[in-house]
This record gives structure tokens, C-alpha cells and sequence, in this order.
């Protein structure tokens, strides 16, 4: 039976960009909940500037709360905590607080960066190389979103040549793993397949995550595709929560309960418990005051 990997970015990509303010209290149970249903990849949030994204100014004292958890086993011992760092003082705080896995930000257009770190990319590829020599001296594991890769707000289409070039040069610095993301949730199936025929040649499947928004309803879709070029990890977000604060338009993530839906059904294995995400669904919901997008949010299995 083949496995399928998922990497649970709700409490990041999902919580940014939501109105409603979960507590620290709230964050740890949604972590807790999470972990149990068999999720073993959970990114936590993100170490940046609270005046910048105020969702995430108690991501610090959450994860060395979660950490704590795990070493005294309270949480499960093969569950791999993450964060998203904007930046060499992000990376600073992540690494102080124990954290052994990363990611960071590398836009695929010069506009969205400009608008999501307020750096160009040729800048946010130096800071990339200084974070990964710190993380190597220290044995922290380095992820990266490609960001905008199938198309920016800004600044229209991407050619997915350009999108392989820049990826050839991310893997250069010996992160662990690349993240393509459709950020503001555009592609459809045949645009994964037209952007991994290149990308492929120099970066391996076993090497590359998709991360798809559902902002038009084809994330589902482009799964498959990139199932059929050999991917298998994606990302996905408890609910469908998401959004991009600097994405103008974008919808959330696809609903991990969706995607975990479609790949047991097709015979992949990931390890989740269905029922375990629904019932986490209904938390989110009671907490956020709102209904979530996930499509299987009230269906039981």
C-alpha cells in the first residue's frame, strides 16, 4: 500500500489570516488534537513580528509549551514540530525555543515578496544560505515554500521554467524539502503537470511537497496530478482554514480531512484518523464562531 505524507499547516497558513483570535490555551488543544488523529508533520505557526501578523504572537511561548509536552510525553514522540521563519531573527528565536525543523519564504515574482517579507528574492535567497549554515551547525532541518509558483497577484502567470531555475537553486543550499505552492489558488491539473516536466529534471519527486489553495475548487484536482508525477507530500489545513494576508483573493488551504478523504480512498496510506479531523473541525468552528469550508466538516465516516 502506498503512503501519502501530509504536513498540517492550519495553524499557520490557516490562522494568519483569520479575525477570530485563538487563545494559547485553545492553539495547545488544537495541536493536541491534531497529533492524536495521526498527523506526524505540524507546522505550529510562524516567528514573526506580531505587529506584522498579530495571529501569531504567542507561536513562541506555544511551541516551547508543545515541545515540553512531547519530552515529557504528553504528545506523541514521532510527531515533527515546525515553524515558518521570515527571516534571520525568526530563524534566532525559532532555534532558541528547540525546534529541529524550519521552513522559510522564497517568492517565484520580485511584487510578492516585496509584499510578503519586504525583501527581493535575490536578497531572500542570501538570507536563506545564512539560515541554512546556522541550521546545519545546529542540525535543524530546513523546508521551503516556493511561493507564487503557478501565478502571483502582482504580477499574472509564471513560466515554469523561471519557477525551475529557482528551485534548482533553493535545493543548492541542502534544504530537506520544497514546497510548491500555489498561493493564491489558480492552477488547475494541467498546470501541475506542465511545471513538474521541467522541475523534475533537476529536483527529485521524493524531494518536493505541493501546496495547493482552493480558492476555485481544483486543489482536489491537482492533487492527482501531482500524485501522477510521483509527489507524495502535501500540504493541507484542518477546516480548509487559510488565506494569505498578501494574497489578495486567496482561500484556504485544502481541508485535511478532504485530502485524507480522497487519498485513503485510492488506496494511500497516511495514518489519520478521518473522524478525529472532523471532530477537530467542529472545535475550530465552536472557537472561530464560524463555518469551516471542509466538505466532509459534517459527514460521518
Amino acid at each position: 500500500m502506498p503512503v501519502a505524507q501530509i504536513v498540517e499547516v492550519g495553524l499557520r497558513d490557516g490562522l494568519q489570516n483569520e479575525t477570530g483570535e485563538l487563545s494559547l490555551k485553545d492553539r495547545y488543544q488544537l495541536v493536541k488534537k491534531l497529533s492524536v488523529s495521526g498527523l506526524k508533520r505540524i507546522e505550529l505557526g510562524s516567528f514573526v513580528s506580531p505587529k506584522a501578523i498579530p495571529q501569531m504572537q504567542c507561536v513562541p511561548e506555544l511551541t516551547k509549551k508543545v515541545l515540553l509536552a512531547q519530552r515529557k510525553g504528553s504528545l506523541p514522540k514521532n510527531t515533527i514540530y515546525s515553524a515558518f521563519v521570515p527571516n534571520q531573527k525568526g530563524f534566532e528565536k525559532a532555534a532558541q525555543c528547540g525546534l529541529q525543523e524550519i521552513s522559510f519564504f522564497v517568492s517565484c515574482t520580485e511584487s510578492f515578496s516585496q509584499k510578503n517579507i519586504n525583501m527581493s528574492i535575490k536578497d531572500s535567497l542570501k538570507v536563506l544560505n545564512f539560515i541554512c549554515q546556522k541550521a546545519r551547525s545546529l542540525k535543524i532541518k530546513v523546508r521551503v515554500y516556493l511561493s507564487a509558483a503557478f501565478a502571483c497577484p502582482y504580477e499574472g502567470n509564471v513560466a515554469p521554467a523561471k519557477v525551475a531555475r529557482l528551485a534548482d537553486r533553493i535545493m543548492q543550499e541542502g534544504v530537506f524539502e520544497l514546497s510548491v505552492s500555489d498561493t493564491i489558488g489558480v492552477a488547475v491539473y494541467t498546470d501541475v503537470l506542465s511545471l513538474m516536466n521541467p522541475l523534475l529534471k533537476k529536483t527529485p519527486a521524493s524531494k518536493i511537497a505541493l501546496h495547493f489553495h482552493d480558492t476555485r475548487g481544483m486543489a482536489l484536482a491537482n492533487v492527482l496530478a501531482g500524485l501522477e508525477t510521483g509527489v507524495k507530500v502535501f500540504d493541507a489545513s484542518i477546516g480548509g482554514l487559510g488565506g494569505c494576508p498578501y494574497a489578495p483573493g486567496a482561500s484556504g488551504n485544502i481541508a485535511t480531512e478532504d485530502m485524507v478523504y480522497m487519498l485513503e480512498k485510492m488506496n494511500f496510506q497516511t495514518g489519520v484518523q478521518i473522524s478525529d479531523l472532523i471532530k477537530t473541525t467542529h472545535y475550530l468552528e465552536k472557537k472561530l464562531n464560524r463555518t469551516l469550508p471542509a466538505k466532509l466538516r459534517l459527514r460521518a465516516i
